[in-house]
């Protein structure tokens, strides 16, 4: 299998927080998915601003369940959702589905954010929260964002950041207690985070690569994601009973004193520049 097709098989076994409900065939899976999402996470609903999406084209690209695309719906943006997976559409649609959105309201569809299906200049923010850093060519996703974006819109996504305590915590399981202490904190990442080949940036790293994409006004600020606090439903991969001590005994009020710098995760705005007369992009 190509590391694609690895990642997509991935997150059509295990959808983004699916782990933290039961029964999706229910509204009250979609709406406990939501308030866990927004208790673990509580700065997406200000960092996303749902409601400044009021009448703007917005893609989001990587819908996961559709927590953050309801969002966007119910503040009537004119909003466009996209997934690698197959599953990731079907439940972002059911839950819409169970929330009587018409399905004229939105716009879903199975896609790769690799080759956005859609023209130049289509939309006025494009938004995504967590998935960049899963395509194996993160640089070329973020030059079709840009060449989907009108001049003068947003980008607003989060991917991964190093240094980061759930780095830290990966080299103590899998470097040093596995005898390895040499091993890399981003090949840690990206052998035992979640999909084959999860990337994780430096500060320095993320403007480098948002600013060869094209963009401009770039800016950054790293937050710490629930594997740093270790405050999320453990995957499947760490249901061993030694793993659950380890949580239980985890001194997250420490990380949470010593603040956000070494957060997991990293989030971005950008702009595309406006036209210049006599210019194109």
């Amino acid at each position: 299998m190509s590391l694609k097709s690895q990642v997509q098989a991935y997150w059509e076994g295990e959808p983004c927080d699916f782990r933290h409900g039961k029964g999706e065939d229910s509204i009250d899976f979609f709406q406990e998915i939501a308030r866990k999402r927004y208790e673990i996470e509580s700065f997406i609903p200000d960092f996303a601003d749902f409601g400044g999406g009021s009448g703007k084209r917005v893609l989001e690209v990587g819908v996961g369940l559709g927590v953050d695309f309801w969002s966007w719906v119910r503040h009537d943006a004119r909003a466009t959702g996209i997934d690698l997976t197959s599953r990731a559409v079907k439940l972002t649609r059911k839950q819409l589905d169970l929330r009587q959105i018409p399905r004229a309201a939105y716009n879903l569809s199975q896609g790769d954010a690799e080759a956005l299906p859609f023209r130049d200049r289509s939309f006025d923010l494009v938004y995504s929260w967590g998935a960049l850093h899963h395509t194996p060519r993160t640089d070329i996703a973020f030059r079709e964002i840009r060449r989907v974006l009108a001049p003068g819109g947003v980008l607003k996504a989060m991917v991964y950041h190093v240094p980061c305590w759930t780095g830290w915590l990966l080299w103590g399981r899998f470097g040093l207690l596995a005898g390895k202490p040499s091993r890399r904190v981003k090949d840690l990442i990206s052998q035992h985070l979640e999909s084959p080949g999860t990337k994780a940036y430096t500060d320095r790293e993320v403007h480098q690569l948002v600013g060869r994409a094209g963009f401009g006004n770039v800016r950054t600020r790293p937050a710490l994601g629930p594997t740093d606090l270790l405050s999320l439903e453990l995957s499947p991969r760490f249901h061993s009973p030694l793993y659950r001590i380890a949580q239980n005994l985890y001194p997250r009020w420490l990380v949470k004193t010593l603040g956000h710098r070494f957060g997991l995760l990293i989030l971005i705005q950008a702009e595309k520049p406006k036209l210049r007369p006599g210019k194109g992009n």
